[in-house]
């Protein structure tokens, strides 16, 4: 049996790379697709409807079928599955308008969330703050009122403190009750787990929820330390694609980057870095040791040659 629901997170705790399958316009969300996908190569699987379509019923589906087609050989119930939310963190507004898209996405049972445009560092902890429950206090401001003080009229200000280490503190969760029919039967746990163990990893240890940042932007990349100094998230990214398209270019550079786009991939894993985030990135079998050496532990390509090669050479010993 496995150690954990989310096998992204127990590779990620052995510190194993983890390599992912699925683009950004969407999957074949479909109970057949999800019985085909429950022994897929990769250790998650991306569902992309940042760009793709926002097909709930048909998420639904595929988590059904890829609890069918389980377990997986590693023994856990179900691959991950990690959403592109279509909101983009450009603003805490923003964020807290859309929160009704990670609650529903939530509700379908799957084990995380991309966010995309990722700007601001208030935007980042709203979207934090909507993936979890209130009564989860982990990293949440102490000196905020209670529910007893706000029940008598109390009122929740803005939160501006930070810990000891100088890393800012979260607000109340407000993800609410009312998912957890749906979701934990998907996590073959009962309601009350589920409302427990649905948590951001690192920052809650025993979480099984997964939750990442694409810094895609010139915004996103001036503000990524504060941004990634969050607690909450589990994984982050450069997204070479939108920011080489707001620096002009109409083509892609590809790695080696142009200076400006390799000045932006060291701003941002220099901060993953500073705060135990783990960086997502491209690998081909060619390149895969080296990013491996240089501490990328999320790997783009969708190439399950890449992942073997990946997975020889940090002797890796979990099946896939």
């Amino acid at each position: 049996m496995a150690g954990r629901l989310n096998r992204a997170i127990e590779l990620l705790e052995q510190d194993q790379a983890i390599y992912y399958v699925g683009g950004h316009t969407s999957h074949v969300l479909t109970r057949e697709q999800g019985r085909q996908d429950a022994h897929t190569w990769a250790d998650y699987i991306n569902v992309g409807m940042e760009h793709g379509a926002f097909d709930l019923a048909g998420l639904d589906e595929y988590m059904a079928g890829l609890i069918e087609g389980g377990p997986t050989n590693s023994g856990h119930r179900t691959p991950p599955v990690i959403v592109e939310a279509p909101v983009n963190g450009t603003d805490e507004a923003n964020i807290r308008h859309n929160a009704w898209q990670f609650r529903v996405i939530l509700g379908r049972g799957v084990h995380g969330i991309l966010l995309c445009q990722a700007e601001t560092a208030d935007a980042v902890r709203a979207f934090v703050e909507s993936c979890r429950y209130p009564h989860n206090t982990l990293g949440v401001d102490p000196a905020l009122p209670t529910p007893l003080e706000r029940m008598h009229g109390a009122r929740r200000p803005a939160v501006t403190a930070t810990d000891a280490a100088d890393r800012p503190l979260l607000g109340i969760g407000t993800r609410g009750r009312g998912s957890e029919p749906s979701a934990a039967p998907v996590w073959g746990l009962s309601g009350p787990d589920y409302l427990t163990r649905c948590e951001p990893w690192p920052l809650n240890p025993q979480g099984e929820l997964l939750l990442g940042v694409k810094l895609e932007s010139p915004e996103g990349i001036a503000n990524c330390e504060e941004i990634l100094a969050v607690p909450g998230l589990g994984f982050a990214e450069l997204g070479p694609g939108d920011l080489s398209l707001s620096l002009g270019y109409t083509t892609m550079p590809r790695d080696p980057y142009p200076p400006e786009m390799a000045e932006a991939r060291e701003q941002v894993f220099a901060a993953c870095r500073r705060y135990g985030i783990p960086f997502l990135e491209g690998g081909t079998p060619e390149t895969i040791a080296a990013k491996l050496d240089e501490g990328v532990r999320v790997i783009a390509g969708h190439r399950e040659d890449t992942a073997v090669a990946g997975r020889a050479h940090q002797r890796r010993t979990m099946p896939v």
